[in-house]
């Protein structure tokens, strides 16, 4: 079944050189058109490179969006990028879709969508041993990405996984 990405995943797990891991955990990943917009591939940012090598790669698809109506029930509480993931999400009928952001994720479990977000994919990354440590992950993410963890969450991932 195919998975879905919002920009926030796919842009961090880029900019802190873990992006690998989601052709090995899902293989191909969709995006809509506003996601493709929000990365800015052809940029010279952190990330852009690695972004840009997957779409060329072809694990990174752009999948076009007919559901209008639903993204702009969508855009009433979420931004574009967000709407538009879970509109394809819908279309698609998605697995997973890779969200970060609160209300996003809460809106998308209210329409049945299963999720899960950057943390998660570097969880299962170190489950699965892609990657060496956790907390250098999350590290990278707080001081690379700006990517903002709840010191009790971080906490509570550190300890599950043996790093704390």
């Amino acid at each position: 079944m195919p998975v879905v990405s919002n920009t926030s995943p796919l842009l961090n797990l880029a900019i802190i050189d873990h992006l690998f891991l989601l052709p090995q955990q899902f293989g191909q990943v969709y995006i809509p058109s506003a996601v493709l917009s929000e990365l800015k591939v052809n940029d010279n940012l952190p990330g852009s490179g690695a972004l840009q090598t997957a779409v060329n790669d072809g694990w990174l698809i752009l999948q076009t969006l007919e559901n209008r109506a639903l993204v702009s029930l969508l855009k009433q509480d979420l931004h574009q990028g967000e709407s538009e993931a879970i509109a394809l999400a819908v279309k698609l009928t998605a697995e997973t879709i890779l969200l970060d952001e609160k209300e996003a994720r809460r809106a998308a479990r209210a329409l049945g969508l299963g999720v899960t977000g950057t943390l998660g994919v570097l969880i299962r990354g170190q489950y699965e041993g892609s990657i060496p440590s956790l907390k250098t992950a999350i590290d990278r993410l707080q001081q690379e990405a700006n990517f903002w963890v709840a010191p009790a969450l971080r906490a509570q991932l550190l300890q599950e996984s043996g790093e704390s």
